[in-house]
């Protein structure tokens, strides 16, 4: 049945046919130890029987509080074989933000992490619906251990038949009002992309068994969990780290002569500026892939310099399964040719159209909305169909929240945001949900959250606040308060205070206005 021809439709079928085809190879790598493709796909039955002896039904959710580690990666691919719904949480959150996910998804079993063990402990009395706590690494008795659960079960396919249209994993992105939205992937998003035309012969897009991604990106995200499947699809080995740390990936690049990986731009300069980076022998790396922002030209050249790879900006977003758009590695030039500007062009199977407020294309130049369509767009989001209904046209078109404009050529350049969505460090901050934080405090009478230029994450969090009349309070103050309430990446780094907002006739308040003595001397406002 399978053949490296085969083309897997479901999670399933890419670790069966890798199974079949390269057994004795090394699927995943972690922290010292290796899985097999025999091994993983054992494993992952396992899971999947796991999930269901313990009455997860189709199509029901079982949570993930961890950082990046193998066991993740068989988690994702046994969930899908279950047919259940994975639902990684942004560790970063605060500990209310964490148990608002795992309750909106209705999460029926719990995944917990070592680092997370005592932080879970303190809201699992919270957790509405959670029948199951299962610790990763066996560090407390009164939950199961994950390693230990998954020997006890059968490693037999599964009775349970998979479908393209299930949804395999739901991924958190931050909300404007101030609850983040459960974006739903199914096996068609994450797979059908990966089915690449025969004529499609660009080198950075082609994969094969002999590749080495390393992944650091957190698998809460698309870049992570994305990345594990983008390498399983074409049998690569997968080097995972727990997290980004710029010292240790050094490390691997030497051991495991990694050839592709995913980073952010930030994370790219923190290798860079290491003094020991330039003598690290990076001859296997084929590609470096980035996104979530454009990159400086100078970092960019630096990264040249150090990396001597081709280079590949991807544009994307969670609700498209990641990239849909790509800046090929000879667009990128250290003089800075005019496409540096770009986000590049779109991917075969990918639409990408510009629109105005009534839905209607632009021409060639003229700034609007970009939308897309393809079978990467997401399902739709958890429970919230008029959010859904509002993000996608009953046509196909998802809008992103991005305005830009296209050129004759169908380069996409990323002119500006149509919502207010700060990124910083490629983490989605929302002003609504920083701003509820603030307002709270007893000092504060108005408070507008504004994202500035910020030369390490790309853009920082900025409160403008308008204190009551006879208080005081510092930037200190305000920053402490709100890190009592939301992650720490969310909270503002700087505050100013003013005498009042600036409003339009309606009582609007204009951020336009608040950010652009930020912004003055930048043609674009995103950095």
């Amino acid at each position: 049945m399978f053949t490296e021809e085969f083309a897997p439709k479901v999670l399933g079928d890419v670790a069966r046919k890798n199974a079949a085809i390269r057994g004795d190879a090394i699927a995943a790598h972690f922290e010292g130890r290796d899985t097999t493709f025999a091994e993983f796909e054992r494993h992952t039955n396992q899971v999947a029987n796991g999930l269901i002896a313990l009455g997860v039904e189709p199509q029901k959710h079982v949570a993930y509080v961890g950082k990046n580690s193998d066991l993740y990666y068989e988690l994702f691919f046994g969930a899908a074989k279950a047919r259940a719904i994975l639902a990684p949480v942004n560790w970063r959150l605060a500990a209310p933000e964490m148990a608002y996910i795992i309750n909106d998804c209705q999460a029926e079993v719990l995944f917990v992490g070592p680092e997370f063990i005592e932080g879970v402990r303190k809201f699992a009395g919270e957790l509405k619906s959670v029948r199951r706590i299962v610790s990763m690494d066996g560090a407390t008795t009164e939950w199961l251990d994950f390693q230990q659960w998954r020997r006890a079960q059968s490693d037999a396919r599964p009775d349970r038949a998979e479908s393209e249209d299930d949804v395999a994993i739901q991924l958190y992105t931050s909300g404007t009002t101030g609850h983040p939205k459960g974006a739903m992937l199914t096996n068609r998003n994450l797979l059908g992309m990966r089915q690449r035309d025969s004529s499609d012969v660009r080198q950075w897009n082609l994969a094969s068994p002999d590749d080495v991604w390393l992944v650091p990106m957190p698998v809460f995200h698309i870049g992570g969990s994305g990345i594990l499947v983008w390498a399983s699809y074409n049998g690569g080995k997968c080097v995972i780290t727990r997290e980004f740390n710029p010292v240790t990936i050094l490390d691997d690049f030497v051991r495991h002569r990694v050839s592709k990986l995913f980073l952010v731009p930030a994370a790219m300069q923190f290798i860079v500026r290491l003094p020991q980076a330039r003598q690290v022998d990076f001859s296997r790396l084929k590609y470096m892939m980035y996104g979530a922002s454009p990159i400086p030209l100078d970092l960019l050249r630096e990264c040249m310099d150090v990396f001597k790879c081709g280079f590949v900006q991807m544009y994307g977003m969670t609700e498209t399964t990641g990239t849909i758009v790509a800046l090929e590695p000879e667009d990128h030039t250290p003089e800075g040719s005019p496409r540096m500007r770009s986000a590049g062009k779109p991917l075969p199977g990918v639409e990408i159209a510009i629109l105005d407020d009534a839905g209607r294309q632009l021409r060639p130049h003229e700034v609007g909305e970009i939308a897309t369509r393809s079978m990467a767009n997401m399902s739709g989001y958890w429970n919230l169909p008029e959010a859904t209904a509002r993000a996608m046209a009953k046509d196909g078109w998802l809008r992103t929240g991005d305005a830009g404009y296209l050129d004759e050529d169908g380069y996409v350049y990323v002119h500006d945001r149509v919502k207010d969505m700060i990124i910083s460090g490629a983490e989605n901050i929302y002003p609504a949900e920083v701003e509820n934080a603030i307002f709270g405090h007893p000092a504060v009478a108005e408070v507008a959250v504004i994202g500035v230029p910020d030369d390490t994450w790309g853009e920082s969090v900025k409160a403008v606040v308008v204190l009551k009349e006879g208080q005081e309070a510092t930037a200190d103050d305000i920053i402490a308060f709100a890190r009592t309430r939301i992650a720490g990446y969310k909270s503002p780094r700087s505050v100013d205070f003013i005498e009042a907002l600036p409003r339009n006739p309606s009582g609007k308040i204009l951020k336009r206005e608040l950010r652009e003595p930020y912004w003055a001397g930048k043609d674009r406002r995103v950095n």
